[in-house]
């Protein structure tokens, strides 16, 4: 039993919907971060779940690995097929199948974008909050339990996937959850799903939370002397009960960045940006409030907003952070980490990220979602430079030791993938074990995804 005769059995179930054109398994070999091209043996289309079944049981059958795939914008190489095998590829399973407006949920297939949710939901008042900056799919957002700027206040994926459909290693189909709000019955086997990265079963359905639009909605920003000021800030507003949508914190360097990319004239200075929802005399109470939270810190140039155009320019800027990161460096490539700490320590974590990336003569920026303690650190290297890439590499694995040792994760959103996976074992100890026992259990011929999340043993 091979690859290849796995092949040979899809394409008689899928014809044309089986591609192994050398151009089509190339864009599924690409990744957004700074991992080798790594192309699959093949890319299969499904276009409904019994499909996903099929191709699920004929893989197993052939022991050939198949790695579900949505838009590959994932930052810690998710979707490659490192050990070769089939790119399950959700694209074409993008309906959105029901919007149930009293209940606030809404029923997609696993294809379905973000940006395509909201849009459909346009006209009903309500909308799905979570953003991490790329048009991602929501069965990969799921799978990878994604976060953004709008988690301090409704959550990431583990708050608002309320059930899903998951085809499991030997093609048995189950659904997890209801679409009750609450339930005692049985283990939570949605939140086993959510963030096991495919190697746990394949989503081919998701039950999601949504939430109403808010009345109003002002945004604001705010420049500080330092790090630890902006910080600060940021404890003492969660701490005074302000409702923030989101409160974002950026470093002088992704300022300078912003302004180079988005010809912006923003003081090169640490700055966090905030946004309000709800009632206008809310609202307006909020801002108040923040603005004088950010004058007790030092704070200036303190600016908002509750015009939409500006909002929007805003919010687009900061998702194209990736992109203005590029602008300080344009003909290098760009990495990125991110780590998460308890919010106390999180000056802490951010000036050993700012100077050891100084030490180490690196161009760096750092970017986060402050509220819940992650932030992002993105840095430029030439990838012909073998000692600047050691320099990377060495940075990240002190930012990643750091965490742990401040009682924080190696990840609050990109994942493990196959960047991460050696920390696994210091950040988890002996749950470790109990996770392969789990994979064992639902995977035992590993070919879901092999080769990430877990370290390398007998699974």
């Amino acid at each position: 039993m091979t690859i290849e005769t796995a092949i040979e059995a899809l394409r008689k179930l899928l014809g044309d919907r089986l591609s192994t054109n050398a151009a089509v398994l190339e864009q599924h070999g690409q990744n957004e971060a700074y991992y080798p091209t790594t192309p699959p043996d093949a890319v299969a289309f499904p276009e409904h779940t019994d499909e996903v079944s099929e191709i699920v049981k004929i893989c197993g059958a052939h022991d050939c690995p198949v790695i579900a795939f949505g838009t590959g914008t994932s930052l810690e190489g998710h979707h490659l097929a490192v050990q070769g095998g089939i790119s399950l590829d959700m694209s074409r399973m993008n309906t959105v199948l029901a919007i149930n407006s009293a209940d606030m949920d809404v029923v997609v297939q696993p294809g379905v974008s973000r940006n395509q949710l909201n849009e459909d939901l346009r006209a009903t008042g309500l909308f799905f909050p979570v953003d991490p900056g790329a048009n991602a799919s929501l069965g990969g957002m799921a799978a990878t339990r994604a976060s953004g700027t709008t988690a301090v206040r409704y959550g990431t994926m583990r708050e608002n996937v309320m059930a899903l459909e998951v085809v499991l290693a030997d093609g048995s189909i189950i659904r997890t959850g209801s679409r009750a709000r609450k339930s005692s019955a049985g283990y939570d086997l949605t939140r086993l799903m959510v963030g096991s990265e495919g190697t746990l079963g394949i989503i081919t359905e998701l039950t999601l939370r949504l939430h109403g639009q808010s009345e109003a909605v002002s945004a604001a920003t705010c420049a500080f002397p330092d790090i630890e000021a902006a910080v600060n800030t940021v404890i003492s507003t969660i701490q005074s009960g302000i409702q923030m949508a989101r409160i974002e914190l950026i470093d002088a360097n992704m300022v300078r960045g912003f302004n180079i990319a988005d010809g912006t004239s923003l003081p090169e200075a640490p700055h966090l940006f905030v946004e309000f929802h709800g009632s206008p005399p809310a609202v307006k109470e909020q801002a108040e409030q923040f603005g004088g939270i950010v004058s007790e810190y030092g704070g200036s140039d303190f600016k908002w907003s509750n015009r939409p155009e500006e909002r929007n320019a805003l919010w687009k800027m900061r998702h194209n952070a990736y992109y203005a990161h590029k602008a300080l460096a344009p003909d290098l490539r760009a990495m990125a980490t991110d780590i998460c700490v308890p919010i106390s320590r999180l000056a802490e974590a951010i000036d050993f990220a700012v100077s050891k990336s100084a030490a180490l003569d690196l161009t760096a920026t750092i970017i986060g979602h402050v509220g819940d303690g992650n932030f992002h650190c993105a840095l430029s290297f030439d990838p012909d430079d073998k000692a600047q890439f050691a320099r990377v590499q060495d940075f990240m694995h002190q930012l990643a030791k750091l965490a742990i040792s401040l009682n924080g994760t190696v990840s609050g959103e990109h994942g493990i993938g196959i960047g991460k996976i050696k920390y696994m074992a210091e950040e988890h100890g002996e749950a470790l074990n109990t996770m392969r026992r789990i994979k064992r259990a639902l995977d035992p011929q590993n070919i879901l995804n092999p080769g990430k999340i877990l370290p390398a043993s007998n699974l």
